[in-house]
């Protein structure tokens, strides 16, 4: 109710000021906002320059790396290269000894099993699923799959804040554990605590049927499915097995002035890491060290200085916004997917490699509900409301009075927007030099529910629009413009000819606003890991593959 009375007094003053079909809400706009302030941050940062040395060291037929970790007592503050050289020009003739050998042992404790953000988070950054799409795959685990002959639901409930585990849950888990991995059996069921403001009406998310192993049962669910599924699986019986253990191992080599420093982590004893299907890439990615003995002499043969720049915030992703409203406790675990699908679908924020973007129109919509309401857009109201709705819960507080207490005054401020905010309908608005092909008045780039489109500046009496033409068409003899389109029933955006059905050429990859110099095809950006953001050719036959900013090649990431 309280959540409607926000929403459906803030967005009136939208339809009214800005432009009709867009919305506001208690939750929502709070979660804009700190996209909107990150993107802020993001804008106002300046890299400062950094550089970093490592060092190439000898023993034997061995040779290792290892970075500079101290000069002259401290930590060094490497600025420029200038001051790099010089402190190369000091120890590069200077005889190296190992210093320090340092062995610590790490104990790793399994996390506890899934609530919904934790799922969200994790399924963004380990299968790079959105939240909108983790929560339809939990639907449908959740409903059922069909096995064998018998419709089974997979997992339980998929809306919980709550880690509690039910006891008969826990004695099959560990029954499990103790045939698969009877070493790695705690005495005792390992019990989690639920969070104070938890609302624990369910418990954790977790399999129904713990026998029911991911790959007893891949062959029934798709390929997403199965792998939602065996996350969920991994998290809960890894909750109730032992601590996994790491050697940590350091070797300091000192020079004149100078402290090289390498290390690894390797791990000793397993533990809950056994069902983790992450083990494997955290064991490849450990390095062997040498062998090697307090006071013994190496040689230097090589130095890396390296130019760095530092960083700045990082825009959210699903992640990171499902992670940052929680801790903040703002939303419900049933809010946070349909919060960021709301966000995207009105356009106030879009997707970059699985960044959460502002829009301009965001971004004016955000500064519009905080300049005008900031007592009630801001999260340490948003989190108040949601203590104060456990209240009544519990029957602490009287509903009826905590919603006087709100409403009349939000009542006569947004009364008081309405009438004093100025109308700033069609601010977006672009001039163009297309001229309407039905009655030959400009066409105007206008901001619609799917992004941006041309219409024609005799609205009412033309109703002509169509698409912003991104590219030409790459097609012989085609002459056509590449549009973006969207596929019937589930939406999902393309890049399509304006002259389909002639034309069938689509691509699932944004052109950008240039062409490729080998070939004369359009460019897309493309994503991966290994190269982050990159500027590729659309043309199958062409292999041009760039920087961003033109002046590096590079390689596809193929992993």
């Amino acid at each position: 109710v309280l959540d409607r009375l926000v929403g459906y007094n803030l967005s009136p003053i939208l339809w009214s000021k800005v432009k009709n079909g867009l919305s506001a809400g208690r939750v929502q706009s709070v979660a804009l906002r700190l996209i909107c302030e990150r993107e802020k941050e993001v804008e106002d940062f300046l890299p400062e320059e950094y550089w970093s040395l490592d060092a190439d060291f000898q023993k034997g037929k061995s040779v290792f790396q290892a970075q500079l970790v101290k000069y002259n007592g401290e930590t060094p503050d490497l600025k420029n290269e200038e001051f790099v050289n010089q402190i190369i020009e000091k120890i590069k003739n200077s005889p190296c000894t190992v210093s320090a050998i340092k062995k610590t042992e790490k104990i790793v404790r399994p996390k506890p099993p899934f609530t919904t953000s934790k799922l969200q988070q994790a399924a963004a950054n380990r299968l790079s699923f959105t939240s909108r799409k983790t929560m339809q795959i939990a639907q449908q685990l959740y409903e059922g799959i069909n096995i064998g002959s018998s419709r089974v639901g997979l997992i339980t409930y998929m809306r919980t804040d709550s880690v509690r585990i039910s006891e008969t849950a826990l004695t099959e888990v560990r029954d499990w554990i103790s045939k698969q991995f009877p070493d790695d059996l705690p005495e005792e069921a390992i019990h989690y605590s639920v969070g104070k403001s938890a609302q624990d009406a369910h418990e954790c998310i977790r399999p129904t049927y713990i026998q029911y192993t991911p790959e007893s049962v891949k062959e029934y669910l798709s390929h997403d499915q199965f792998k939602l599924y065996s996350i969920i699986w991994e998290r809960f019986v890894s909750s109730q097995m032992r601590n996994a253990k790491t050697m940590n191992t350091s070797i300091d080599i000192a020079t004149e002035n100078a402290i090289f420093r390498t290390s690894a982590s390797k791990v000793s004893e397993k533990g809950f890491y056994n069902v983790i299907k992450l083990l494997s890439s955290k064991e490849d990615k450990s390095t062997s060290l040498p062998s090697v003995k307090e006071g013994e002499v190496l040689q230097v043969l090589n130095f890396h200085p390296e130019q760095h720049f530092s960083q700045g915030p990082a825009r959210y992703t699903d992640a990171s916004i499902v992670r940052m409203l929680e801790e903040k406790g703002i939303g419900r675990p049933s809010t946070y997917a349909p919060i960021i699908s709301v966000l995207l679908d009105r356009y106030y924020v879009v997707r970059s490699n699985k960044q959460l973007v502002p829009t301009q129109l965001g971004r004016m919509i955000s500064k519009i509900l905080v300049e005008s309401f900031p007592d009630v857009i801001n999260e340490h109201f948003t989190a108040e409301v949601e203590n104060k709705l456990d209240s009544v819960e519990k029957n602490e507080l009287v509903w009826n009075t905590m919603m006087s207490d709100f409403y009349f005054k939000f009542k006569k401020r947004v009364d008081e927007v309405m009438e004093t905010q100025e109308s700033i309908k069609g601010f977006l608005d672009e001039k163009t030099d297309k001229v309407c092909d039905l009655c030959g008045k400009p066409m105007v780039k206008k901001l619609g529910r799917f992004g941006f489109f041309l219409a024609c500046s005799g609205f009412p009496e033309c109703h002509n629009t169509k698409s912003i033409p991104l590219a030409k068409c790459p097609c012989k003899d085609c002459g056509g413009d590449i549009v973006a389109r969207k596929t019937k029933g589930r939406g999902k955006e393309f890049y399509g000819c304006t002259n389909y059905p002639k034309c069938n050429f689509i691509s699932h990859f944004k052109p950008i606003d240039q062409y490729c110099p080998e070939c004369g095809w359009f460019l897309v950006e493309k994503y991966d890991k290994k190269n982050g953001s990159y500027k590729s050719c659309i043309n199958p036959d062409c292999h041009y593959l760039h920087s961003n900013d033109g002046t590096e090649e590079i390689k596809e990431d193929e992993s």
